[in-house]
């Protein structure tokens, strides 16, 4: 009996400006699933990611992300939807000028979190979920890229999303890093969230099998096997 779809596609096409980069996509996503996009560059799965938090608009076909329909939301609604979806990139995207605690609470009081005891709160709650709990005072640049990523990974689990997208998380991590980075995301999934990992490192997809989406020829298909062949 099939779980809660909190990803549902249905003949999605999928355009950059004029551009189509995926074609006629359906596709279902549950609660609890770890995904990984496979493909190479340009094969559409930043494209893809950007759709689903509606950085691009769809413009055909029906989807919807946490109860969101993609193709009729309004701009003044795109906030409400990222409260349900946590966003982590490559290059971690952490503003430089303030520490890791007013890193998050400029992000909180951006999604409407009023109070300051609730705010140090939901601080504290997401940096020790993170294994951070001792460095909200410190600055991006005293952190290594590990722990950098761990704020991103904090950032993005603020307002308890449903669904956490990662483009490319360990790109820029050496290997050691990049699987406490990868442990961490499992762990994030087995507490009924959706997590989607865009990645080109199939060594981390043997060592934590999850479904497979590959990016190849304008659309999306599940390989038999969990790794494609070559890689």
């Amino acid at each position: 009996m099939p779980g809660t779809a909190i990803i549902e596609l249905n003949s999605v096409n999928i355009f950059q400006k004029k551009h189509l980069v995926l074609a006629n996509i359906g596709l279902r996503i549950e609660k609890g699933e770890m995904v990984y996009l496979v493909g190479k560059n340009g094969s559409g799965k930043s494209s893809f990611l950007k759709t689903l938090y509606a950085e691009l608009k769809l413009k055909e076909g029906q989807g919807q992300v946490a109860g969101f329909d993609l193709a009729k939301i309004k701009r003044k609604k795109v906030p409400f939807l990222r409260r349900k979806v946590g966003i982590i990139f490559q290059d971690f995207q952490l503003l430089t000028d303030r520490t890791v605690k007013d890193n998050l609470k400029f992000v909180m009081k951006a999604t409407g979190w009023k109070g300051k005891k609730l705010i140090d709160e939901g601080i504290q709650t997401v940096l020790s979920k993170v294994g951070l709990e001792n460095k909200g005072f410190k600055m991006p640049h005293e952190l290594s890229g590990g722990e950098q990523q761990r704020v991103a990974i904090a950032r993005a689990l603020l307002n308890d999303p449903e669904v956490l997208l990662a483009d490319e998380p360990t790109g820029n991590l050496d290997p050691e890093t990049s699987l406490e980075i990868m442990k961490l995301l499992v762990a994030i999934s087995k507490n009924d969230k959706a997590v989607l990992v865009a990645t080109h490192d199939y060594e981390l997809i043997r060592k934590f099998p999850g479904r497979v989406l590959q990016f190849e020829n304008e659309t999306i298909t599940e390989p038999q096997r969990t790794i494609p062949s070559g890689s």
